[in-house]
């Protein structure tokens, strides 16, 4: 897990820092992104390994998602993310169907402690998702969908902010133990 820069700690909410997409990414920089999608299953499960019952039902920040949660809504969000660049490069005029992740987060199926279905999803969405991302080229990364809420949006885009959700929601677990002394 890359380690939190100090300016950001305190931020607890957004402890690396809010997104931050470039234009259009290089080859060399969408490599380094998939490369960071593609260890977001394993970082997370060693974030999560050994914790118990208790710890996975404990908040990472006052009015956060504990974490299990946050581990839930990563399934949730990568599994749809995958399939988002699925439609993308199958479908012209893609618009995404958003979802409201604090709801789902309540869900019972979310607010359970058992995360290892989640992992399990993550493991088999990411290893998919990154076999495809692989193989895609310059034209495939600017295909376009629309987002309801943020409009027009590329394959690119959505990887940069994958890149970085998996790296977001894995400092809020570390940040966590770190601070819990776990």
């Amino acid at each position: 897990m890359t380690p939190m820069p100090d300016a950001v700690q305190h931020d607890l909410r957004f402890p690396i820092g809010r997104f931050s997409p470039t234009p259009a990414g290089s080859p060399e920089a969408r490599a380094a992104w998939i490369d960071q999608i593609a260890r977001v299953p394993e970082e997370i499960a060693a974030l999560v390994r050994g914790l118990s019952t208790a710890q996975l039902a404990t908040p990472y920040r006052d009015g956060g998602w504990t974490v299990a949660q946050v581990v839930n809504h990563m399934g949730d969000s990568h599994m749809n993310a995958y399939l988002r660049t699925r439609w993308a490069l199958t479908e012209t005029g893609y618009v995404v169907k958003p979802y409201d992740e604090k709801q789902w987060a309540e869900l019972a199926d979310s607010r359970g402690v058992d995360v290892t279905p989640s992992l399990d999803i993550l493991r088999g969405v990411h290893a998919r998702w990154v076999t495809l991302l692989r193989t895609l080229s310059d034209a495939d990364f600017a295909r376009t969908m629309t987002h309801p809420e943020r409009g027009p949006i590329t394959i690119d885009w959505l990887v940069q902010l994958y890149a970085w959700h998996g790296r977001h929601h894995g400092a809020h677990i570390a940040s966590l133990k770190t601070r819990s002394g776990w």
